[in-house]
């Protein structure tokens, strides 16, 4: 028998298809597994238990729970908040809400979604809503496109909207908080934000109402001395509220999501009339930004659905400009970018208001970001000419500079030797000389995204206590790979790695009784703090249902084998740094031992890579 809500809702839903919704996963024997949300990484090491209904982070942030933790991080929302949201999912109907659970948030959205209702109907009702909704048809959305994305109507009253909620029992100044009224600074009186304008919508992942956009379609009244923001303007947006970040929204990702993980690949526009219009003609994979932009905080979203970015707007990459910055700071972070390239005067709206099946034959067109890049750089420099070649190469060393794919980043030289008629070595040379822009720079931006407090490790993070820490790690969730460690390889480790390995080696572990084992360890090596958070980490991923045993060997034994590298690189850099001090003595006979030792430990040091 089902007792709670909550239970009732973990009955009805699957948690694989819950996290499917927002993230890309993929199956991994019993299990799924993806590229953490909450922490920037290029492994996996987000697992899904389907048996369990649990999920859990192995890498750096070290988080983990059942759907309803999982929305509450993602969604930045409280338990209150995350229970409604999957309530409303499961079909489930929470009869008695607890007032407690009502929180300062869920009122907002609730102010959020009767505004969008209250526009709604302007929309279909009054007589200057009828107006703006022929004129939407007119620029060819159909009547099922005003539905699907809730299009409404701002009425030209000053406090039309504000006085509606207030009639529901919210207070302006809650309204303020959505940011949907202003306060005048003269009279310190309320008035709505938004007046004659159509209304859009923007929605958080799970289709709740968060902030909107207004597109103006008739002079406001220009006698009014109010200007607290542009009226005039063709578009005024939502500004940052505790419901909505424009630098973290894309409009339209609700509803393109799937598809974009379907198709692995999503198209970028500038407007929300080219993101209706473009799912209007069957591109449903389509998003735009919201009134900024494109910023780390949208290419870390769009990630979790593909790789693959199409770009439909105007590309300008010019200097500094806020294009070319998107667009560089996407390929930085991975991205295989692909060019739209649209008419002159023309926006998406535009092409498939005349025509469908041009706007799916651009994108089907669409030029590779390199192929662009080397356009763009022709039509402004004459490469024939000594200072045009100097100009390509300034314009197009910094891409190159900032792709961090090798094998990409070598195409892209030697297009550009060919174009230039010079060597590679050349490009080279002068790409050395090309510094990052800061602001561009991927580890910049894993910096700003990164949310969560690193967890405290073993030591300072270099490769080598990285390595001992993974190994520890890999012994603890399976025991067994103890025995692949040579007497020899004792000497690989730190003192405190040796030490902890050694003890395992000689009594052992039981995970069973881990609590115990682990102060009887602690008191014994004094390393409370590092040794409690190694087995943190491997309890739980003893606790969670795994069947990765063969990868999990493979992995120890690669961990291994490349801290013995480390070890030989570390040998044969100190036996090389004696034979440079001993050069221009009379040890000749040293000289030679040593250079000797050196060839010895190179050709052990090649069999050892080739193994």
């Amino acid at each position: 028998m089902i007792n709670s809500p909550v239970e009732e809702i973990k009955n009805r839903l699957d948690i694989v298809e819950v996290i499917g919704n927002y993230i890309k996963i993929e199956k991994a024997g019993i299990n799924y597994r993806a590229l953490c949300p909450f922490h920037s990484e290029k492994k996996p090491s987000f697992f899904i238990s389907p048996t369990r209904q649990t999920w859990r982070c192995f890498g750096a942030c070290g988080e983990g729970g059942d759907m309803f933790s999982f929305v509450m991080k993602i969604e930045g929302i409280e338990f209150g908040d995350a229970l409604r949201l999957l309530a409303r999912k499961a079909g489930v109907e929470l009869k008695r809400e607890d007032p407690k659970l009502k929180t300062e948030r869920q009122r907002l959205y609730e102010i959020a979604e009767l505004s969008c209702r209250f526009f709604e109907t302007q929309l279909k009702e009054s007589k200057k809503g009828k107006e703006a909704q022929n004129y939407l048809l007119s620029r060819g959305i159909k009547e099922e496109s005003i539905k699907k994305w809730r299009l409404g109507y701002a009425p030209d009253t000053w406090q039309g909207l504000s006085d509606f909620l207030v009639g529901r029992g919210y207070r302006r100044e809650e309204a303020e908080k959505v940011g949907l009224v202003l306060k005048s600074e003269k009279t310190k009186n309320y008035y709505d934000r938004f007046r004659a304008r159509i209304i859009f919508p923007i929605f958080n992942l799970s289709s709740g109402v968060i902030g909107f956009g207004g597109r103006i379609i008739e002079n406001q009244d220009p006698n009014n001395q109010d200007k607290s923001y542009d009226e005039n303007a063709k578009y005024i947006n939502s500004p940052a509220t505790i419901l909505y970040d424009k630098s973290n929204v894309l409009y339209g990702l609700e509803k393109a999501g799937i598809n974009i993980r379907k198709k692995d690949q999503c198209v970028l526009v500038e407007g929300y009339m080219d993101v209706i219009m473009s799912h209007q003609a069957g591109i449903e994979n389509t998003v735009s930004t919201s009134g900024t932009a494109l910023t780390g905080f949208q290419l870390k979203n769009l990630k979790r659905y593909s790789s693959n970015l199409l770009t439909a707007f105007d590309m300008d990459l010019a200097g500094g400009s806020a294009t070319k910055k998107g667009i560089d700071l996407a390929q930085s972070l991975g991205f295989n970018i692909k060019v739209v390239v649209m008419p002159d005067g023309s926006d998406p709206a535009d092409i498939v208001l005349k025509s469908s099946q041009d706007w799916e034959k651009l994108i089907k067109n669409a030029k590779s970001i390199h192929d662009f890049y080397f356009q763009d750089a022709l039509s402004q420099y004459d490469k024939n000419s000594l200072e045009g070649k100097k100009q390509i190469s300034e314009f197009l060393l910094p891409v190159i500079k900032k792709i961090p794919n090798r094998i990409e980043k070598g195409f892209w030289i030697k297009s550009l030797a060919n174009l230039l008629e010079t060597r590679e070595e050349d490009i080279l040379e002068e790409l050395e000389k090309v510094k990052y822009s800061s602001d561009h720079r991927t580890e910049n931006f894993e910096k700003q995204i990164e949310t969560t407090k690193q967890p405290k490790t073993l030591r300072e993070k270099n490769r080598k206590g990285l390595l001992e820490e993974q190994l520890i790690i890999l012994i603890i969730k399976s025991p067994e790979n103890l025995d692949l460690l040579t007497k020899e390889d004792f000497d690989l480790f730190s003192s405190e790695t040796a030490e902890i390995l050694q003890r395992f080696k000689e009594q052992g572990f039981d995970l069973k009784d881990i609590s115990s084992e682990m102060d009887n360890l602690i008191d014994y090596l004094s390393l409370r703090a590092e040794v409690q958070d190694i087995f943190e980490k491997g309890s739980a991923i003893e606790k969670f249902e795994e069947d990765f045993k063969k990868e999990e060997k493979q992995e120890f034994e690669d961990c291994l084998k490349e801290l013995r590298i480390l070890a030989f690189k570390d040998t044969l850099s100190r036996i090389s740094k004696k034979i440079k001090e001993l050069e221009g003595s009379n040890n000749f006979d040293e000289v030679k031992e040593l250079v000797k030792k050196f060839n010895s430990f190179s050709k052990s040091f090649e069999d050892l890579k080739n193994a």
